[in-house]
């Protein structure tokens, strides 16, 4: 599909609907889309759909559906709990984790970290998502949450994974991530330290949640490097193992 893709949450999703603020200003005043051109709206859940610009207004764009799609989510689900850093690239690595497909990001306030997790950015950083999402093309945005209470919270949502990673750099003994452990169904929770790393009490509560020690290798990453390779291997690693389920049962 070669349509401009935009998003419109899912309940103000209709078969004719309207377009306003940023959304239908991009339209017109930006991509310069006149009436009977066909883009694609996303609702972030999953519903993917063609529709018809049939009017244009000051300050709205009307549509009408021509047709829909619904897609499930994967069953090798990535969630990225990532201790708030600087700001520098973290719309990057927002706008990367939708591409590669992130169940969701947990960002949270770490013991030894040099910011603040301020609950006023949730709003911009959820448009940093659905920048990327209209990019590529991805029905579903991550789910985004603000952990205050830090590593506490972490472990308490992690609480239904079938996996627990936490990646942790330059130890002894520990394995590299791999498509061994990556990937895997159900959901994978891979817990990301902040610039000054975890803090003994933090490792101590990881472990005694199930948490299991691996690496990104000798080279110490960047918060957002690290998030963004761990998604990317399990990306790569559930598309190997759809693979050979695939082989395997023919």
């Amino acid at each position: 599909m070669n349509e401009p893709a935009f998003y419109l949450a899912s309940e103000h999703w209709k078969t004719e609907v309207r377009l306003q603020g940023q959304e239908a200003h991009h339209l017109v005043k930006v991509l310069r889309l006149t009436e009977d051109s066909r883009i694609i709206l996303l609702d972030g859940r999953g519903r993917l759909g063609r529709f018809r610009i049939r009017g244009i207004g000051k300050g709205y764009v009307d549509l009408e559906g021509l047709e829909e799609q619904f897609f499930p989510r994967p069953t090798a689900k990535a969630a990225v709990a990532v201790a708030v850093s600087k700001a520098v690239r973290r719309g990057f690595f927002l706008e990367k984790a939708v591409e590669l497909g992130a169940h969701a990001i947990w960002i949270w306030q770490a013991e030894r970290g040099q910011s603040k997790l301020l609950p006023s950015l949730e709003q911009s950083w959820k448009a940093q998502m659905i920048a990327g999402a209209k990019q590529c093309k991805n029905p579903w945005l991550p789910e985004l949450r603000l952990l205050s209470r830090g590593v506490d919270e972490v472990t308490e949502m992690a609480s239904p994974a079938a996996q627990r990673i936490l990646l942790w750099e330059m130890q002894d003994n520990v394995p590299l991530l791999s498509t061994d452990t990556a990937g895997r169904q159900g959901l994978s929770v891979y817990v990301i330290g902040p610039e000054g790393g975890f803090s003994p009490r933090e490792l101590n509560v990881l472990s005694a949640a199930g948490f299991t020690a691996a690496s990104l290798g000798q080279r110490i990453l960047r918060c957002e490097t690290a998030a963004t390779l761990c998604l990317g291997l399990h990306w790569w690693a559930s598309h190997l193992h759809e693979t050979i389920t695939e082989n395997t049962t023919r």
